[in-house]
């Protein structure tokens, strides 16, 4: 995901919000890679937070950062466990790369601070299910960033799903990707990233339907996965391409509770536009929703409803909610619902319970397709 998406979570609208600021946040920020940047952008517009300490592992990079964006007196240390056993910190935003994610979440609810873990939430279920044992001995708030699902548009599947106009749920296809569009840093190197596009962006698309229907727990899973694109120096260039050795192309049929199936494909990189939109089919109608073209954080379109009036096949159109990403845009609403969380005593905007069965379809596509063959999704118990 690239710099122009993110730029796309930060759309201003006029409605300025009130933020106490009584009571200031000490927050740390673990890895000062490119999409720290955006959390940067949006703690210095909260004047309720005091950016304090931050980590990376690159001596310097840090140092660099902090001065980049004109933020003074922020102490800086080469790990996070340095970070955290010296400040006393109310919040962390972890914004490492995917393989460490477990390890840094971990240590900080371990320390008593409250997480915003940046997504994925982990690269396999085992590490989902560690993190969250963390969390409940902690007593913090740990929510894992989909920004998504706060945009308004998003939030109307959920709407349309609950009012019980589709009947049973009982289909679903979703994914999505990008005709062209190939990272590199550490997204694409198993031992920083661990999961490609299926991390990178089928998160995305998998959230946006589990959470329309109540994240069902995930059953069984048939998967496949390939790089052929990442791998060649044709669509790649030769020195990524040299390294590349995670997913740049994954599919997935997923059974899930209540005798719901998922159709799935997530891309980096293929020779279409879309690998097609978003259907929910239901036993009295069914819901379309655009694709997009690289996971902005909207629906691609109009959505459109199909469904029997009056025993006449019918097709409502769901326009665009235009606006809808309120002040700062979503990337900024992921993180003060977070903060206002802490501060007010409340949930988790995002909770890891969701996301882990998310996590659970990502690591069984990855094991499914490295076996070959149908496996049944394992999900270790929380205790």
């Amino acid at each position: 995901m690239s710099d122009e998406v993110l730029s796309q979570f930060t759309q201003q609208v006029d409605d300025t919000p009130q933020i106490d600021t009584s009571r200031k946040l000490r927050v740390g920020i673990i890895g000062t890679g490119w999409i720290a940047e955006s959390h940067m952008d949006c703690y210095k517009q909260m004047p309720d937070v005091e950016i304090v300490a931050g980590a990376d592992l690159i001596p310097g990079k840090a140092e660099a950062f902090f001065k980049r964006f004109g933020v003074e007196g922020v102490r800086c240390y080469p790990s996070h466990k340095e970070m955290l056993d010296a400040e006393q910190l109310d919040a962390v935003s972890i914004c490492t790369y995917n393989a460490t994610h477990a390890e840094c979440a971990i240590y900080a609810l371990n320390k008593g601070v409250n997480v915003l873990l940046e997504k994925p939430m982990s690269v396999t279920t085992e590490e989902a299910v560690d993190i969250m044992k963390a969390e409940k001995k902690s007593g913090k708030i740990l929510s894992i960033g989909f920004q998504p699902r706060l945009d308004a548009n998003m939030q109307m599947i959920k709407k349309i799903v609950d009012t019980g106009v589709l009947g049973k749920i009982y289909y679903i296809q979703t994914g999505g990707g990008r005709r062209r569009g190939i990272p590199n840093s550490t997204f694409i190197e198993k031992k920083t990233a661990g999961i490609g596009a299926l991390g990178d962006i089928g998160c995305y698309s998998l959230d946006m339907v589990l959470n329309a229907i109540g994240y069902p727990k995930p059953l069984t899973v048939t998967g496949y996965t390939s790089n052929y694109f990442g791998t060649s120096p044709v669509y790649n260039n030769p020195t990524d391409a040299a390294r590349f050795d995670v997913d740049d192309f994954a599919a997935a049929f997923v059974r899930l509770e209540g005798d719901i199936v998922l159709d799935f494909r997530i891309s980096w990189a293929m020779h279409i536009d879309t690998p097609g939109d978003t259907i929910i089919l239901g036993t009295e109608g069914a819901l379309r929703i655009p694709s997009t073209d690289c996971w902005n954080g909207s629906v691609g379109g109009p959505m459109t409803l199909y469904h029997d009036v009056a025993g006449q096949q019918t097709e409502t159109v769901i326009p665009i909610i235009p606006n809808s990403q309120g002040w700062g845009g979503l990337f900024y609403q992921k993180i003060r619902s977070f903060l206002d969380a802490i501060k007010n005593g409340g949930t988790a905007p995002v909770p890891s319970s969701q996301i882990l069965y998310n996590q659970a379809i990502i690591d069984g596509i990855v094991k499914s397709a490295e076996k070959g063959r149908e496996i049944e999704i394992q999900i270790p118990a929380v205790d």
